[in-house]
C-alpha cells in the first residue's frame, strides 16, 4: 500500500471543522475551481434532507467535502490523486490497476483522517 501523505507534503491549511462555513472557506482556499460543484452538492443535500425528513444527507455532504478538502490541502497528495484519476483511462491494464489502487489508498486515508484517525 502507498503512503497517503509524504514527509514533504505539508498541509496548506489546518483541517477544517465539518461545518458549512468552515468547509466553504476551505474549498475556496484549496480548490476554488470546485466551488460551483460544492454549492450544487449542497443544494442537492438540502433538498434530499427535506424530502427524507432527515439530517443524514447534510452529514454525508459535510463528510464528502471534508474528504475533498483533506486531500486537496496536501498539494502532493492531491497531485498524486489527480494523476491516478487520469491514469485510470490508460490503455495499459497494469497502469489502470496501479492507478485504481493509488486513488483508493488516498481516498480511504482521507476518510480515516476526517473520521478522526
Amino acid at each position: 500500500m502507498t503512503v497517503p501523505y509524504t514527509d514533504g507534503d505539508a498541509p496548506l491549511i489546518p483541517r477544517p471543522e465539518l461545518t458549512l462555513p468552515a468547509l466553504r472557506q476551505a474549498v475556496a482556499t484549496v480548490a476554488p475551481s470546485r466551488l460551483p460543484e460544492f454549492f450544487e452538492d449542497l443544494q442537492r443535500a438540502f433538498v434530499r434532507a427535506g424530502d427524507e425528513d432527515s439530517v443524514v444527507p447534510i452529514r454525508m455532504f459535510h463528510r464528502q467535502w471534508g474528504v475533498v478538502v483533506e486531500i486537496e490541502r496536501y498539494p502532493e497528495t492531491a497531485r498524486r490523486l489527480h494523476a491516478a484519476e487520469q491514469a485510470v483511462n490508460s490503455p495499459d491494464p497494469e497502469m489502470r490497476d496501479r492507478a485504481i489502487r493509488e486513488a483508493g489508498d488516498i481516498v480511504r486515508a482521507a476518510h480515516r483522517e476526517v473520521a478522526g484517525g
